[in-house]
């Protein structure tokens, strides 16, 4: 995998250099990493964004280490549970690379966390505090005939070496990671494009709920919008409309983002948004998003000039599920996930989905897309499902609008009769599970879902077990 000590030059390396394909933008180009300092300062690269306390794995494939399928799991606070998630990892590493036909020959393992400040642990002690965690992971990959060509830690602007025991090239007091944007690979990510967003903590704040005075105000909003729609929606007949109003007003909101550019800078920029949305109208559409239906309409909304809007609106919408309707957050979270993934931004989608799996882990659109986004499918069978789905209610539309006219204009004319059966003979084209009315992301024709009711949860979850390997 890398050459440790490479003023030493060994004629036979203990593991092959790295090969990343197509980093420079074309496909038949590689960059190729030949020492542990230039795989820490690929990281970020291969994952779109630094990671912060995690394990990270990365197949390797081929005589030349070509890197594969990598996963990311939040580092478990507790050790006695890291055997147990370590032998979860390896086995996941294994069964997603063999799904696509290439087991790995061999894997790289990624420790990132910093130092705890306020405990005054320094960035060696959290080295040596997750040795016995890398040991582990090696024993793990070792069982299933994975080799593990080098394990890294990676605290504080420091990288550590677990395999390699030279202090010419390792030195016990770590090696400081190159500045940003100087390494092989920062090189070669510039030249194609690729953007490291931050931190996947920054990434995360994005869909964290508002806190203080603000969140108060939110929290009487939702339970009035709550109070007064939960009631039609269950009642059966003031289903529709309550679905219509809210994707109108979710619509409306999109077209007041699109006529307002994004700030250079995220946390400006997601202030900016927060800014351009009511108390009342987050919460009308935070709880018109709880129904099944209404939010696979909304899924609609993944391509074309106003998706980083329809991005934009379910990122500030999370923000507003505050306590307790911090459940609440798994539809627009989820909505997110699936816009980023549509549009082949899997970094945004991977952590939207994690997210939203943190705030209701039953919650199916969510395992359904983070399976299939982790397990490298294509969207575009779901969007080509969701554009029929679209022009169909068109159709629905304009037959609906016909039945109307023809009814009015029967009324008019006094030829009752006649209009009467020709709003009927169009009427049965419309009828649920006839000819108008195919199958679609919401199931053939049933019930649409109920909405999640309101549960003051007190429960506390560890922020460790809200990852999921990636």
């Amino acid at each position: 995998m890398t050459q440790h000590n490479e003023s030493a030059r060994p004629s036979t390396p203990s593991s092959p250099p790295a090969a990343v394909p197509g980093a420079a933008g074309d496909p038949g180009e590689q960059v190729t990493l030949r020492s542990p300092a230039e795989l820490a300062d690929a990281l970020p690269y291969l994952l779109g964004f630094h990671p912060t306390d995690s394990i990270v794995l990365v197949a390797l494939h081929g005589d030349r280490g070509r890197f594969g399928g990598r996963l990311r799991l939040g580092i478990p606070r507790g050790g006695e549970e890291w055997p147990e998630v370590s032998d979860q990892l390896a086995e996941t590493l294994l069964t997603g690379s063999s799904k696509r036909g290439n087991r790995p020959d061999g894997v790289v393992i990624f420790l990132c966390q910093d130092p705890d400040t306020a405990a005054g642990r320094t960035p060696r002690q959290v080295m040596e505090r997750l040795r016995p965690l890398a040991q582990s992971l090696r024993r793990a990959c070792g069982r299933l005939d994975m080799p593990v060509y080098e394990a890294l830690c990676i605290s504080d602007g420091r990288f550590w070496s677990y395999c390699c025991p030279d202090p010419r090239c390792c030195p016990p007091e770590g090696t400081p990671l190159s500045l940003p944007g100087t390494s092989v690979m920062a090189a070669a990510a510039t030249y194609a494009g690729i953007e490291v967003r931050g931190t996947l903590r920054e990434m995360e704040d994005r869909y964290a709920p508002l806190t203080g005075e603000r969140a108060e105000e939110q929290r009487k909003a939702l339970d009035a919008a709550a109070f007064a729609m939960v009631p039609r929606i269950l009642g059966g007949e003031g289903c529709e409309p309550v679905r219509q109003e809210t994707l109108t007003l979710a619509r409306a909101v999109v077209d007041r983002f699109h006529g307002t550019p994004p700030l250079p800078a995220r946390p400006a920029s997601d202030a900016q948004d927060d800014s351009l949305l009511t108390d009342e109208e987050a919460a009308t559409v935070i709880v018109g998003l709880q129904d099944r239906v209404t939010r696979d309409h909304a899924a609609e909304w993944m391509e074309g000039p106003q998706t980083p809007a329809v991005l934009r609106l379910w990122r500030a919408l999370a923000r507003r599920c505050v306590p307790p309707y911090a459940e609440y957050a798994a539809a627009p979270v989820a909505l997110a996930g699936w816009v980023a993934w549509a549009t082949d931004d899997q970094p945004e989608a991977r952590v939207a989905l994690s997210r939203a799996l943190g705030a209701d882990p039953e919650y199916v659109f969510a395992q359904l897309l983070y399976r299939a986004c982790n397990e490298g499918l294509d969207p575009e069978p779901l969007r080509r499902c969701l554009r029929h789905e679209t022009a169909d209610r068109a159709l629905q539309d304009a037959i609906r609008a016909e039945v109307e006219r023809i009814e009015a204009t029967a009324a008019a004319t006094g030829s009752g009769a006649e209009g009467t059966g020709a709003a009927r003979a169009v009427r049965r084209r419309t009828r649920p599970g006839g000819p108008g009315r195919p199958a679609g992301p919401a199931g053939p024709s049933g019930p649409a879902g109920k909405p999640r009711a309101r549960r003051r949860s007190t429960r506390k979850r560890d922020h460790s077990h809200e990852d999921r390997p990636q």
